[in-house]
This record gives structure tokens, C-alpha cells and sequence, in this order.
């Protein structure tokens, strides 16, 4: 049903947490598989793909990826987001009703202040993207990136939260 695809790059502690908070939806079928679009890392990034048995996507970038994708849908992610209990129904329920993309809350816990946001914008996929698999085939003939192909995508807002990831150092994707 659901492929969840995150890029990554030197991002083996972040993929790490991401990957926990999948397990229970893996459990119950929902996520069919994962796919670790890597640009190029030095840590051991891909042993900890390949430890929890996902696909590991090294060359060819995001098309590669999606071309691999076995679920009519994809949940773009980034290394270091945490996905909160009950996300996955939320989820179920808005593949059954809506063929629009959408995004996440962000959790309580992470929300900005006023002076935060005004200095900083978020990443188009810091609080998530769920997208159908075509749509999201299509969009990347043109963006080079996850992050691209997010960016400026109308999208629902879901009621299930997620932890947003750190800010990551430059030089990292």
C-alpha cells in the first residue's frame, strides 16, 4: 500500500530514528516497503538501510527511487522525523477518500515561536509528503530532489503529528 522513500546523506543517526518510528505500520502491512535514496554518504548510512532490510538506491536519484517504489503511494520523508502513535490510520483513511497529496502536522512539541519562523523557513518536507506514486513519478522529471518535488505541492493537512527532524549541518542534504 504505502512505500516510504527518504533521501539521505550522512544521515545514519537521523534514518536510524526515522526507521523506529515505521515499525508498527510495517508490522500491520501498511508499509509495503522503504526505500533509502542516498546522494553520496561516508558514514554508515547504508548499513543501517541494509540492517532494517530497505532498499538502498545509491545512483540515478529520486527517479531511480520512485521507479523502485511498490506502493501506489509514497510517504517522502526526512532522516531524523518521527512519526507519532496512530499515524497510520490517519494515513489509511486519506489514501481510501482523497487522491490529493498531503502533509502532517507538526507536533506540539516542535511548534515554532512567532520570532523562529519569521527567521527561518521550514523544509518543503519537514512535516512530510504523502503522494501518489505517478503523481510523484511525474513531478520528478522535473525536480532533482525530494525537497524540490515537495516544494510548492498543494497538499491536505493530516490530523496525525509528526516530530519534525533537527536542523541539519550544512553540507548535508
Amino acid at each position: 500500500m504505502l512505500t516510504v522513500l527518504i533521501e539521505t546523506k550522512n544521515d545514519e543517526e537521523g534514518l536510524a530514528r526515522t526507521l523506529s518510528s515505521l515499525i508498527p505500520a510495517a508490522v500491520e502491512g501498511i508499509v509495503r516497503d522503504v526505500i533509502v535514496c542516498d546522494h553520496g554518504s561516508t558514514d554508515q548510512t547504508h548499513r543501517v538501510a541494509e540492517h532494517a532490510g530497505c532498499s538502498y538506491v545509491a545512483e540515478g536519484g529520486l527517479a531511480a527511487a520512485l521507479r523502485q517504489a511498490k506502493g501506489e503511494w509514497v510517504l517522502l520523508l526526512e532522516p531524523g522525523a518521527r512519526l507519532t502513535e496512530g499515524w497510520s490510520e490517519v494515513v489509511v483513511g486519506h489514501v481510501s477518500r482523497q487522491s490529493m497529496p498531503a502533509r502532517f502536522s507538526r507536533s506540539r512539541a516542535d511548534r515554532r515561536s512567532l520570532f523562529s519562523r519569521i527567521l527561518s523557513a521550514p523544509t518543503a518536507l519537514s512535516e512530510g509528503l504523502v503522494i501518489r506514486r505517478g503523481q510523484a513519478v511525474s513531478l520528478s522529471r522535473t525536480a532533482q530532489s525530494a525537497e524540490a518535488l515537495a516544494r510548492g505541492l498543494a497538499s491536505k493537512r493530516l490530523e496525525a503529528e509528526i516530530r519534525v527532524a533537527e536542523p541539519r549541518p550544512a553540507g548535508r542534504r
